[in-house]
């Protein structure tokens, strides 16, 4: 039967719809994700589980990473679109791989980030996470759902910064060859990072973006270093043209994720939450011992909400808390933390090449 939907675009109103769209997955299983081609592996990190049962019996479930070294995790002629990404490696790891991806044959990435923050797990400890965007299940399983069309091309490529062999890589890579509209946009994400933030000085979490698109997600690993009330800070949006003043701004930090009132409930501490759109679904305390700063991880995916711009965009946030006042008149503090931000959006392409990404100690969680 000839169909007209190019099954993208997926949810439950269209989900009885046909389509010609051809489904693959590229796994450690399956490298290309070529046709009839998957669990054919006589060697991989399974094969001494499987040497009495032979081919065909999880011989290749995951990859080893060099140290050092960058393997290519996708390879796909187009068009078509990564529909879904399912991954998991250890914690330790998190901060020292870096995921790119590369769309049409471009020689900058329109996707860098570490493993981790891409799954709004920054801090190196296992967060679970229940959004429409990314979900993260016990223990430590990924899930990326942000559909990411192409047209020629699309390149996955991931980096192990440490001199360490990385053991244990599992991902899947689930995506539909399918025809792409001419208004579809290209994915991106960056990752960048104030430690610590200067005195008096915005967080910037996007910046240089020029051409027509929509952001629509932030996930910030937010590190604090001062005592009291860190999030009255306000996110700003410069666009189209937008010099010293914004178009739109928020009204605090907690407010833009979604929350309220510092996120303290039931009073005297954090009430931690993962919703389809926003949450703060982790909330690193000091132990009295090593653990000597509070430490949160934040998201706020703007699915319903894109926020649209038609020339160009930079996105900041500030880091404020209060000042302590014997005589009751507060005064805000500019506050001096460690924030790692990791944003996402569409755009058409070209795009401008991203700020360098740090070293290995760079992106370390200290």
């Amino acid at each position: 039967m000839s169909a007209s939907f190019n099954g993208l675009g997926m949810n439950l109103g269209n989900l009885a719809r046909l389509s010609n769209a051809v489904t693959r997955s590229i796994s450690a299983e399956n490298f290309t994700g070529e046709k009839g081609k998957g669990g054919m592996a006589t060697e991989g990190t399974g094969a001494i589980a499987a040497r009495e049962l032979g081919q065909g019996w999880k011989v290749s479930p995951s990859i080893n990473v060099p140290g050092s070294t960058t393997v290519t995790l996708a390879d796909i002629d187009g068009p078509g679109a990564i529909q879904q990404i399912w991954l998991t490696v250890h914690p330790q790891y998190w901060r020292r791989l870096v995921l790119r991806m590369y769309w049409d044959g471009e020689e900058t990435p329109s996707v860098e980030t570490p493993v981790g923050d891409f799954f709004a797990n920054g801090w190196g400890e296992r967060c679970n996470i229940t959004s429409l965007a990314v979900c993260v299940n016990p223990a430590g399983g990924f899930n990326s759902y942000w559909e990411m069309p192409f047209r020629k091309h699309a390149r996955i490529t991931l980096e192990n910064l440490a001199p360490d062999e990385v053991r244990g890589f599992y991902y899947q890579i689930n995506y539909a060859l399918t025809d792409v509209p001419e208004d579809m946009a290209y994915f991106h994400a960056q990752w960048r990072r104030s430690n610590p933030l200067p005195y008096m000085q915005d967080h910037v979490l996007l910046d240089g973006v020029k051409g027509q698109g929509h952001y629509v997600g932030t996930y910030i690993a937010w590190g604090v270093n001062n005592c009291g009330w860190w999030g009255e800070g306000e996110i700003k949006f410069f666009m189209d043209g937008d010099d010293k003043w914004a178009t739109i701004v928020g009204t605090g930090t907690e407010d833009y994720f979604g929350g309220a009132w510092d996120f303290e409930f039931p009073k005297g501490q954090y009430c931690v939450f993962s919703s389809p759109y926003t949450g703060l679904p982790q909330v690193i305390i000091p132990d009295g011992l090593y653990r000597s700063q509070q430490r949160f991880g934040m998201y706020r995916w703007h699915i319903t909400d894109p926020i649209r711009f038609q020339q160009d965009l930079r996105v900041t946030i500030q880091a404020l808390g209060w000042r302590s006042e014997l005589e009751g008149m507060r005064r805000y503090l500019p506050l001096q933390d460690d924030i790692a931000s990791t944003v996402f959006w569409y755009q058409t392409e070209p795009h401008a090449p991203f700020p360098a990404l740090p070293d290995l100690n760079g992106l370390e969680v200290i």
